[in-house]
């Protein structure tokens, strides 16, 4: 079993694969631009971040009922499961779905049906975050917020993403404070393609307590030593990171830098049905292409425990953080 982590930056609509996304066409009546598994793999290539999005939104419309969201989602756990995932926080666009007509109520209650049995059925606990599509307007996120007022209960935190660049996080500045006066944390994709100013914007103006991605903050000096002295978490996705050219290969990745500045970083795997890998291949695609040695990667999965929204429940990261302790690297390969 892979070693004990924590999912901080998985988006659900990124882990449908083929085959899952043939049989809600089916079940859907959608005809898919594809005639097989095989070749729908095939067009998992990507240039850019926006080359990934157009595909990426285009698949979505095998998406329709509850029972789609929920057995999108008990498909991603079930994988997550076999991964050494014991808690995962899972991000949803819910304006890609309305968009498309398709109920806010219908996109919830369908990811809340499966994360509430995820516990007892996969072993791992679940938090639901709402993100916000950035290349989308300020007006539309706030919509999105209000229309979500009736799920609150189903959610603990909002989150920010899509095209970065031309984005700024101060274009969300309002919506951000309503979702901090309704009681909800936030999160931002920030320095994945955009620059270190972006981290900033999401630190000060956003007032985010977690920034994904958050890479480019090692061209910026200054801003690794706030992050380090405030201890935000970065939520990195290197696999990820070089699908969508962010950085040319894993072994050019800055983890081992981040990791040497003392950052409270993470590995997690973004949108994994698209970039080749989960949450444990991250982890194993790290560990073979960067000098990272078993202290690094248990400081890793530590750091995921430490960062995530449990503070409801601090017996519970404890226990998490006593079976990283105790995890044994030898029954590896």
């Amino acid at each position: 079993m892979p070693i004990p982590k924590a999912e901080l930056h998985l988006h659900i609509e990124g882990t449908l694969e083929p085959e899952l996304a043939f049989a809600l066409a089916e079940r859907n009546g959608v005809q898919l631009p594809y005639a097989t598994t095989d070749e729908l793999r095939r067009a998992y290539s990507f240039t850019d971040l926006q080359s990934f999005l157009d595909l990426y939104y285009a698949l979505m419309a095998v998406l329709r009922t509850e029972d789609d969201f929920a057995d999108l989602a008990d498909a991603y756990l079930a994988r997550a499961a076999g991964q050494g995932v014991r808690h995962a926080e899972i991000f949803f666009d819910p304006q890609a779905h309305t968009a498309r007509g398709v109920d806010i109520g219908t996109v919830i209650e369908g990811l809340a049906r499966a994360l509430d049995r995820s516990e007892e059925r996969h072993g791992i606990t679940t938090q639901l975050i709402l993100c916000f599509l950035r290349d989308e307007s300020a007006e539309s996120a706030l919509d999105t917020l209000k229309a979500a007022a009736p799920y609150l209960h189903h959610l603990s935190a909002v989150g920010l993403d899509s095209a970065e660049v031309g984005n700024p996080p101060s274009k969300f500045r309002e919506v951000y404070e309503a979702a901090a006066e309704a009681g909800l944390r936030r999160v931002a994709h920030a320095g994945e393609e955009g620059p270190p100013s972006y981290i900033w914007e999401a630190l000060d103006i956003l007032g985010v307590q977690r920034v994904d991605h958050g890479i480019r903050c090692v061209e910026d000096p200054a801003l690794v030593a706030r992050l380090v002295r405030d201890r935000i978490p970065l939520t990195v996705c290197p696999l990820s990171n070089v699908r969508l050219r962010c950085v040319d290969t894993l072994a050019d990745h800055p983890l081992p830098r981040m990791l040497d500045a003392g950052l409270l970083v993470t590995v997690s795997s973004d949108d994994p049905a698209y970039f080749g890998g989960y949450a444990g291949d991250n982890f194993d695609a790290v560990r073979h292409a960067l000098p990272l040695d078993e202290d690094a990667l248990r400081t890793l999965a530590r750091n995921s425990f430490l960062a995530a929204f449990l503070d409801a429940d601090e017996a519970r990261r404890a226990a998490y953080l006593a079976e990283v302790e105790a995890y044994d690297f030898g029954g590896e390969g």
